[in-house]
């Protein structure tokens, strides 16, 4: 370049954007005369650039702590999906300059530490901004890079915080769950779910390594309570559908492996509502920390939007704390306790309700006589030392103890009337309009107790690129029931089934029995990492052993997981993960119902044994961004599966009751996809939407008929959103569309014939308004308002399109013993009310 020109560097886009950069190079042929004034002028200008540049950005500064407040250095500072970052110094201090204006993420990483991130609605000026970050002890199953953490394992986190927004009779982390690939339920007023061809009981649910049991006695969803996961302690959630590691127990379909938070300092949450309230406080004071939390729960509105009319008097409660010591910076000892009180109380009065097609209407009318009374309670702790023996060694011990006092107490009458409709909707006049009319009384005095008792011993070694993990076990049972039930139904004047010599009762059930048993289990893994020229991989491999004394069984399950990130391409990860998976039997398994004098008593299978499933399941993640490449990126995630099953125990589902054959009678398999498509549109607020086909069949004896959990398509949708410009009134939408399941007749089983419920399809939306939050300057003018981080007022709509799904049916039959299904019909509309404060 001679003298006579100058190059100009300028974005044609550099002062619409503020900044300046190398984008074009424009060389000017200049007199001589006017040359040093063009450069004046050029350097003036560029002058000017940089100080608007300078102006139109705000600082973010503060100190990074750990757990015990010491200063941290060289973690990690940066705004979400940007290169811009800084590092703290020796004293844990930073100072991040940026642009300003609506919310943004700021995230705080340290290798060996838990990634912190912060949501700023809207940055305008400078703030201060102090970080507490908690060291991170999972295991090496996840890789992060560039920011973005690509799965490798067939574990999946889970954005729990979204629970406080989601749209749901319950606000439960369930509620969430049932939205995610290859998971289903049709039942709101439940927290159980279905995964991929499994029932409720094939899913192993751990909270701080703690496997959590249910009670066993309940039959109807609206007996269950609450939920036992507390989401205003949750620090982590992960959920695995299939193709699990070692580490976790002997069940064939899931895990859902929660983690409950150490608090850094002072925090607490309080919430009401038409459906309950809940109230959570946490701290942390030198060498202790403590979080607990407390819930309450009602279905009393709910339950109103049914077609029974009755009095409702549920109470469901619970109270859960979670408390650490540390002895030293390598040894801690924790405790976590919960205690759950569930009544219920139900007087019916009357029902009715009208099913049919177009061409033929029918309506069923109750009128009820007696009252329900249940209590469930349970107790769980454990009590857990663990300790650093060295930067490799990790060794702990946990003893924990589960009871629980189940009785169903209810005497129930119905005199009912079944009658047919023309197409026009009315009554048909003659007598050929009646279908049924008889009566009816169920009655059941039911008591179950039961106590285990377990004593675990687990620890890790880290070495080079291995990560060794390991388990043993010991686990004492103790299971005793009193079950007396038997329903009587009159027909007419005839007691059914009707012989025409004898009056019988329409079913009845008994039970004595006691067990007394011992398990002892164990496993081994490995989890090894290693690069080649081809990219990462990852491989875990384990075996996991148990053995149980009541069949004398002994189960020896190996599994493994292979995930590759090819090289340059950070944004794709491929896994194929497989094993052998039992589902160890546990008191309602080996249970056969037997005939003795005419009376179905319930004996004890000593010859069961586990039912097993091998597992293959193929995945991927794929990253991209739309056409906007600031704006964080989607993630699209697939799984391929296929499970085969042999020694199932055949079973029915009625409700949330599983009642099952007592037998190893059957085998069958599952196969299937579920795919994912997830998103953030606003900074911290996860949405996704995922869509499953599935076939899920056994053989019962030579006749194949669907597991009762079969569904051969599912679809969900979350999504998350805030009015543009008023980033303060949020919301929250949750759908569910599947295919309805199999039923079969009262008393027999699927192989006996069987048709599906209606599709399952639900809406729920939900409204949040921030009425406080800690930017807000009322905060520091009132005293009050400073008390509180945030308060929000939300409004939700249950079933917004009132859609009637159907939950199980009542048979009703006439003298001939001909029976008709009459739907149960779950909940209709609800809307309810709740305020949120965090302090």
């Amino acid at each position: 370049m001679t003298a006579d020109s100058v190059a100009i560097f300028v974005s044609p886009h550099s002062f619409k954007e503020g900044k300046a950069c190398l984008s074009r190079n424009i060389s000017l042929n200049l007199p001589d005369k006017s040359d040093h004034m063009i450069k004046k002028t050029i350097l003036l200008l560029a002058l000017l650039i940089a100080s608007y540049t300078y102006a139109q950005q705000v600082k973010i500064a503060g100190t990074v702590f750990d757990s015990q407040k010491q200063p941290l250095e060289n973690v990690s500072v940066s705004p979400a999906y940007s290169r811009n970052s800084v590092v703290t110094d020796a004293k844990g201090e930073y100072s991040l300059s940026v642009r300003p204006g609506d919310s943004i993420k700021i995230i705080f990483s340290l290798l060996g530490y838990h990634q912190h991130q912060y949501i700023i609605p809207r940055l305008d000026k400078d703030i201060e901004l102090d970080v507490a970050m908690d060291e991170d002890s999972r295991d090496l199953n996840v890789v992060t890079v560039e920011g973005q953490r690509t799965v490798t394992t067939v574990i999946e986190r889970i954005d729990y915080l979204a629970t406080r927004r989601t749209s749901s009779p319950w606000g439960s982390l369930e509620s969430l769950l049932v939205t995610m690939g290859g998971v289903s339920a049709n039942n709101e007023l439940s927290s159980q779910y279905s995964v991929r061809g499994g029932n409720f009981d094939e899913n192993i649910v751990y909270v701080n390594g703690l496997e959590i049991y249910r009670p066993l006695l309940v039959r109807s969803a609206q007996q269950e309570g609450l939920s036992f996961i507390n989401p205003d302690m949750v620090r982590t959630v992960a959920f695995s559908a299939g193709g699990y590691s070692a580490e976790y127990g002997d069940k064939m379909s899931s895990v859902l492996d929660i983690t409950y938070r150490k608090p850094a300092k002072f925090e607490g949450s309080a919430s009401t509502g038409f459906l309950g309230g809940n109230i959570h406080v946490g701290n942390s004071s030198g060498h202790f920390s403590q979080i607990t939390g407390i819930r309450y729960k009602t279905i009393r509105s709910l339950m109103n939007t049914t077609d029974t009319k009755a009095e409702y008097d549920p109470s469901f409660f619970d109270i859960q704390s979670y408390m650490t010591y540390d002895f030293s910076s390598k040894w801690e000892v924790g405790f976590l306790g919960n205690y759950s009180h569930n009544l219920y109380k139900y007087t019916p009065r009357t029902r009715s309700t009208s099913f049919g097609t177009l061409q033929i209407l029918r309506n069923f009318t109750v009128h009820f006589d007696g009252q329900e009374r249940d209590k469930f309670l349970t107790y769980q702790a454990a009590l857990t030392l663990k300790g650093k023996i060295n930067e490799n060694l990790n060794i702990g011990i946990t003893g924990s103890t589960f009871a629980s006092d189940e009785q169903e107490r209810y005497d129930i009458e119905g005199r009912y009337l079944l009658k047919e409709f023309d197409a026009s909707g009315s009554e048909v006049t003659d007598d050929s309009s009646v279908l049924g009319i008889g009566t009816y009384m169920e009655h059941a005095r039911n008591k179950v107790e039961s106590e285990v008792y377990t004593f675990t011993h687990f620890g890790d070694f880290r070495l080079d690129n291995h990560l060794l993990k390991w388990g043993l076990t010991y686990q004492r049972e103790k299971i005793k029931d009193k079950i007396k039930e038997w329903e009587m139904r009159d027909s007419a004047g005839y007691s059914l089934p009707y012989t025409g010599i004898n009056a019988n009762m329409y079913s009845n059930l008994k039970s004595d029995n006691r067990i007394n048993s011992s398990r002892f289990s164990g496993f081994l893994q490995d989890t090894y990492r290693f690069n080649t020229e081809k990219g990462l991989f990852i491989l875990n491999a384990g075996v996991r052993a148990s053995y149980w004394s009541f069949n004398e069984e002994f189960i020896f399950s190996p599994r493994g997981a292979l995930a590759f990130v090819p090289e340059g391409m950070d944004n794709f990860s491929v896994r194929l993960a497989g094993g052998i998976y039992y589902q160890a039997p546990f008191y309602k398994e080996f249970q056969r119902i037997a005939d003795v004098d005419g009376n179905n008593v319930i004996e004890l299978n000593k010859d069961i044994k586990s039912q097993k499933s091998v597992h293959i399941v193929l995945g991927s993640d794929y990253y991209f961004r739309g056409k906007d490449q600031t704006t964080p990126p989607f993630k699209l995630s697939g799984e391929l599966y296929y499970k085969k099953m042999s020694d199932l125990i055949p079973y029915t589902v009625n409700n949330v009751k599983i009642r099952y054959s007592g037998e190893n009678s059957s085998k069958g398999y599952a196969v299937g996809l579920d795919l994912k498509l997830y998103g953030e549109f606003i900074p911290g607020a996860d949405s996704w939407v995922s869509f499953g086909i599935m076939k899920a069949q056994q053989d019962i004896q030579g006749v194949k008929v669907p597991l009762p959990t079969d569904r051969r398509y599912n679809f969900a949708l979350f999504f998350q959103d805030y009015f543009p410009g008023y980033e303060r009134l949020r919301m929250s939408l949750r759908g569910l569309f599947s295919q309805g399941l199999p039923v079969s007749a009262p008393h027999r089983g699927y192989e006996d014939g069987y048709f599906r419920t209606p599709a399952y399809k639900r809406v729920d939306i939900g409204f949040s308004w921030q009425i406080l939050g800690e930017s807000f300057a009322i905060r520091n003018k009132n005293s009050f308002c400073k008390a509180f981080k945030n308060i929000w007022l939300g409004l939700d709509v249950f079933n917004i399109f009132d859609m009637q799904n159907t939950n199980t049916y009542y048979w009703v039959s006439d003298v001939y013993n001909h029976q008709y299904a009459v739907p149960n019909y779950l909940t209709g509309r609800q809307v309810n009310v709740k305020l949120m404060a965090e302090f």
